[in-house]
């Protein structure tokens, strides 16, 4: 027996005992809160100021409608720079090292993914009776000729239609999406009305032949990662069909419109109102024309990198027009669900707290338990920490060579090393990360030091060193 099997069995005996106490999570006296449907959308490479409700230059009616009716966080964060340990963090609500994955995930040269241990948001779902499905990029390890890994059905997901990264060979087209473990060849269309016209269809056939049972749905959208491809109708409002701006804008143009189909099969369905929606982006934008006044790109974990859009929208339960100033992210979607939802969260360590005292007006009982943290080993600065006004970035104290593709004989040089050059910088007055505070306030960076050291330990200590397996 392989040690994934045989912690997909422990895991699965963990679950099942789970479910024979009666909707393992679920209290006695809130069925009704547990019945709610939860949507997740999620962008890819989408910049801080991209769509029209952040001030971006993409019209975006229906996210903006997503925002006006609920709750818009102005300092919302991925779980990292880049995709596949965003996507980790997200699916969690522990940091991406903790779960396995370090970097973004080429399957065929790397052994890592998504550990079976973890317990999933769909996990906790299915087992307080849900329906679940995942549509769209996945990016968290699928089986390849070299490296057996599971399928998002072991991560608790009864449908699934996705692709192991981007859309292939482009948005436009695409060839490479797996159905529940089957290759569908090419489609026609772009990827993200192929991945509504997949989320429609699911939800319409379970709303109609299941209506008492509540569904959890990720609709994680390929765009605007490159490469990009969107209708010359939507590109050309923003420019010449050959330019790459107005193509990008035009990807978001499109998703933005596959979206609003998605809310008017949700408005159609008649459960709006017993449905909470989720809209964010699992990192910064690699163009740096999109990230407003903030410093760094995609990759790195400078504000541009990983600060992105977040929207909670749940008429009647989220009120409308709420403009968040809290520090939040990726890493607080999976808490959070259980508090607005009132389910028991896993008996893990959640690197993520529970926001819905934000979201539902009692913003006194808010807590944070340990600030936002993200590290990346080819970042410069590799770590960053958010605590309140306040970001704080390191370096490595150690070489690291300059492969873009990470290398898993890195990871014990990772799990030991240190950091140097350590800097403060005050969000409040200053988004851009232009002036080092440490002196200015020394005890707000002693702090800050202290405790990003301590949360590194923690991580590293729960690291997988997949070189070794």
């Amino acid at each position: 027996m392989n040690a994934n099997n045989h912690t997909a069995i422990g895991r699965c005996f963990v679950i099942a005992t789970m479910l024979a106490a009666g909707l393992a999570f679920a209290h006695p006296d809130t069925a009704d809160a547990a019945k709610s449907n939860v949507v997740m959308l999620l962008a890819d490479d989408l910049g801080y100021r991209d769509v029209g409700c952040y001030d971006g230059p993409v019209q975006t009616p229906n996210i903006d409608s997503l925002a006006a009716g609920g709750a818009r966080f102005t300092d919302f964060y991925s779980g990292c720079a880049v995709c596949s340990p965003s996507r980790a963090t997200l699916m969690t609500g522990r940091h991406h090292i903790r779960a396995g994955v370090y970097s973004w995930i080429q399957d065929e040269q790397q052994k890592s993914h998504l550990l079976l241990r973890e317990i999933t948001l769909a996990e906790v779902l299915k087992s307080a009776g849900y329906a679940t499905a995942h549509i769209g990029k996945w990016h968290l390890g699928l089986p390849s000729e070299n490296h057996d890994k599971p399928t998002p059905d072991q991560h608790g997901f009864d449908h699934w239609f996705a692709t192991w990264n981007n859309a292939s060979p482009s948005h436009h087209n695409p060839d490479n999406f797996i159905r529940n473990g089957k290759p569908v060849g090419k489609l026609d269309g772009y990827s993200c009305q192929l991945v509504a016209d997949e989320a429609i269809g699911w939800m319409k056939q379970h709303v109609e032949t299941n209506v008492d049972q509540p569904f959890f749905v990720n609709v994680w959208f390929h765009e605007p990662h490159a490469p990009i491809a969107a209708p010359k109708d939507r590109t050309t409002k923003y420019g010449k069909p050959d330019d790459k701006g107005a193509i990008y804008s035009g990807t978001i143009d499109n998703t933005d419109d596959a979206i609003g189909r998605l809310l008017r099969t949700i408005d159609q369905l008649g459960i709006r109102e017993d449905t909470l929606i989720i809209y964010a982006s699992d990192n910064g934008s690699y163009r740096t024309d999109r990230v407003g006044n903030l410093r760094g790109r995609k990759g790195v974990n400078w504000e541009g990198g990983i600060r992105v859009p977040g929207i909670f929208h749940w008429p009647g339960r989220i009120a409308s027009q709420q403009v968040v100033t809290d520090p939040a992210g990726l890493v607080d979607v999976l808490p959070t669900v259980c508090g607005l939802l009132e389910l028991e969260k896993p008996s893990v360590h959640l690197d993520g707290s529970d926001l819905s005292p934000l979201l539902v007006n009692r913003a006194d009982a808010f807590v944070r338990h340990q600030p936002l943290f993200w590290h990346l080993q080819r970042s410069s600065p590799i770590v960053a920490m958010r605590d309140g006004n306040f970001s704080l970035v390191a370096s490595r104290d150690y070489e690291m060579p300059t492969h873009n593709l990470f290398q898993e004989a890195w990871i014990p040089r990772i799990k030991e090393g240190g950091y140097r050059d350590f800097e403060l910088f005050d969000l409040s007055n200053d988004p851009g990360q232009t002036t080092n505070v440490a002196k200015q306030y020394s005890d707000v960076f002693n702090r800050m030091k202290q405790r990003l050291l301590e949360i590194n330990a923690s991580i590293m200590k729960d690291a997988t060193d997949w070189h070794l397996r």
